[in-house]
């Protein structure tokens, strides 16, 4: 049985200082559910991903790191004569760094309701699912609802991410009324601090809501109480791919059967590993690694 089935989109990042002016550049792969499915399967979790790659170098870079971490690629797909996705991220000294979004057309952005195995999720311990692909157009849309409705109707735990990227939404009146949809039919629900008010309705007493901090920690409430942890206290690299890695970690301890304030502890510390090498995954911990 899969412990955790995500679909979303592989992509390729190119890392750099300010581009008009550097000379060199560190290329990766990436994606919120790409980086999840990896650290839960370095974790002993049985973890599964959907999503569809170009005929190109980089969907083969994505689908030798899935295999070769031990994510379970059985619904991969190659889309012949597509390009697949690509993120550049520019650090610059002093300011935030910035993410441009070289996605329109590709080949992840084409995932379908038609792609999605009703039988695998059925069949699975939980459904993790995000705002960022629900964002990256109507049939990806549609397929994040359907994958949620083989889950509801499976009875099987759904863990929704926010996830929200505002160049990929027409207004955030469109992003509110999807996000908060899908933040209302999850078990599990993952977001930022500045992403509490895009998902109001789902804000409620019986639900299971994770707040991600980032350097200033998380906090969760659950059975109607609050519980926090502190930020990272680590050298950080990069802080790309750190929500991913905490959500992963929450997840993992929620499969173990820990409390809350473990699910926490075991979430800060994948995050704290995130932050402190300069890809989304790499650094990530092994289950030997977290004793």
């Amino acid at each position: 049985m899969t412990d955790v089935y995500t679909l979303g989109e592989p992509l390729g990042v190119v890392s750099s200082g300010r581009v008009r002016h550097e000379s060199e550049a560190r290329l990766d792969v990436c994606g919120p559910e790409f980086t999840l499915a990896v650290a839960l399967a370095r974790l002993g979790h049985r973890s599964a991903y959907l999503g569809k790659v170009g005929d190109d170098e980089l969907g083969a870079r994505a689908l030798t790191v899935l295999k070769g971490e031990g994510v379970d690629v059985l619904d991969m797909r190659v889309s012949e004569g597509l390009r697949t996705g690509l993120i550049l991220r520019e650090t610059r000294i002093g300011r935030e760094p910035r993410a441009t979004q070289y996605r329109a057309g590709s080949a992840g952005s084409r995932l379908a309701p038609g792609n999605v195995p009703i039988d695998r999720i059925a069949a699975a311990k939980m459904l993790h699912v995000t705002g960022l692909t629900a964002g990256l157009g109507r049939d990806a849309r549609e397929a994040v609802r359907v994958a949620v409705n083989a889950a509801r109707n499976a009875d099987v735990m759904i863990s929704f991410a926010v996830e929200y990227v505002p160049e990929l939404w027409a207004s955030v009146r469109e992003a509110e009324e999807v996000l908060g949809e899908l933040a209302c039919r999850s078990h599990l629900l993952f977001l930022r601090q500045d992403e509490l008010d895009l998902v109001k309705p789902a804000l409620t007493p019986e639900r299971e809501v994770v707040v991600d901090r980032g350097a200033k920690g998380a906090s969760v409430r659950a059975d109607r109480m609050r519980y926090d942890v502190p930020g990272w206290q680590v050298p950080v690299v990069d802080t790309s791919g750190a929500g991913e890695a905490f959500t992963a970690g929450y997840i993992s301890a929620a499969l173990d059967g820990l409390i809350p304030q473990e699910r926490l502890h075991r979430g800060a510390l994948l995050s704290a590993a995130a932050v402190t090498s300069a890809s989304d995954w790499q650094g990530l911990p092994t289950r030997s690694d977290l004793t």
